[in-house]
């Protein structure tokens, strides 16, 4: 257990900082998995659709460190080309 003054400030930040970037990840996963519904459904314009608006939402995971840069344009790449290929 934290014991100085900084160390316990410290401790409630991280728990804080905890809470929002699981937040932000649920809703990322949320998003990819409506494209993944999308595409498994067959729906090309619905799956268009879902990756136009999961594509932001993985990206400012990004900026705000909750993903990897690669793995968010991995995961980006792997999902349009599987939209792609509902042609």
């Amino acid at each position: 257990m934290a014991n100085t003054p900084q160390a316990k400030k410290r401790a409630r930040q991280n728990e804080k900082r905890f809470a929002i970037n699981k937040a932000r990840r649920s809703r990322i996963r949320t998003y990819l998995r409506k494209v993944e519904e999308a595409i498994e459904s067959g729906d090309k314009d619905a799956s268009v659709a879902a990756l136009k608006a999961a594509q932001p939402e993985l990206m400012r995971g990004v900026t705000k460190g909750v993903f990897h840069k690669n793995t968010a344009s991995r995961k980006m790449s792997r999902l349009s080309a599987r939209v792609k290929a509902l042609a």
